[in-house]
Order: C-alpha cells, then sequence, then structure tokens
C-alpha cells in the first residue's frame, strides 16, 4: 500500500521508479466520501501501468471547486484512507484548483479521468504526450458519487 508523499518526496521516488523501468499512471481528484465507484474507478486506473499516483486536491481547494460545506472529510483523513487502498502506491495533496503542478513535475506515462470528461479537456493531456504518454479515461459505475451519498444522507435526516 502507498504513502503520502509531498510533491518534491514524490519527483524523487519517481526517479527512482522510471530508473527500475517501471510505468506509472496518475489520476487525481477530492475522494471526499470514498465509496464504491472511487475503488472500481482506482482499481481500473492501476491496471494502466505499474505504479499509480493519486492527486488529491487539499481542503481550500476542494472549498474553491465544491463549495464552503465541502470537503466533509479532512486532507490529512482522506489522503491516508486513500493510500492505504491495495492499488494505491503514493498520494500527493495540492493546493491548486487543478494537479498541473504535480503532473508537470512528475509526467506520468498515462493520464487517467473518468470518462464524464472530454479527453481534450484533460489537465495536463500536453504535458504527458508532449513526453510521449498517453491519457486515458475510464467508464464510472452509475449513481456511485460523493454527491449521492451526501444526498441520501439529507433526504434521511431532514
Amino acid at each position: 500500500m502507498g504513502r503520502v508523499y509531498t510533491l518534491k518526496e514524490l519527483v524523487e521516488q519517481r526517479a527512482e521508479w522510471k530508473a527500475f523501468g517501471l510505468s506509472v499512471v496518475f489520476t487525481n481528484g477530492v475522494f471526499d466520501i470514498v465509496h464504491r465507484g472511487h475503488v472500481e474507478y482506482l482499481n481500473a486506473s492501476k491496471k494502466l501501468g505499474d505504479i499509480l499516483v493519486v492527486g488529491m486536491n487539499s481542503d481550500a481547494s476542494v472549498k474553491r471547486i465544491k463549495g464552503p460545506l465541502r470537503p466533509i472529510v479532512p486532507e490529512a483523513d482522506r489522503a491516508y484512507i486513500v493510500s492505504q487502498l491495495a492499488c494505491i502506491d503514493a498520494v500527493c495533496l495540492f493546493e491548486e484548483d487543478t494537479p498541473i503542478t504535480i503532473i508537470s513535475a512528475v509526467v506520468p506515462d498515462v493520464l487517467v479521468k473518468g470518462a464524464d470528461w472530454n479527453i481534450n479537456a484533460i489537465v495536463g493531456k500536453d504535458v504527458v504526450e508532449a513526453a510521449g504518454g498517453t491519457v486515458q479515461t475510464i467508464e464510472f459505475i452509475p449513481d456511485r458519487s460523493t454527491t449521492n451519498i451526501i444526498d441520501i444522507i439529507k433526504e434521511r435526516f431532514t
């Protein structure tokens, strides 16, 4: 199972992985309330290479993107939980609204997002492809999202 890295540590680790000829897959997200959809998506991502790195939005980033009531789970807890999934090799938090800084520093071999993203709009696509890597999308399981879970909780307790 993985661990949580600073960007500096992740860049150093990436050099080691590269020296061993290991391919690095990168994806990113909030992972606020981890659910089956997340786990299936992350497992499918891992199958695309040797190492799976997850860029995770910091609490401040989540608030800017999702609104003032999110995240539900603090960043340190989210990072720890995701890093302990068997398919995860590394997690790195980022403060920006997008993971472009991590992608540019790590330059993964494969960049992955959910199929709800237009492949041409995926942040970092240009960086990865310029280095000879690929960008792929993975289908989501319908009706499996953090927003759905929050809505169910609100419905049941209001």
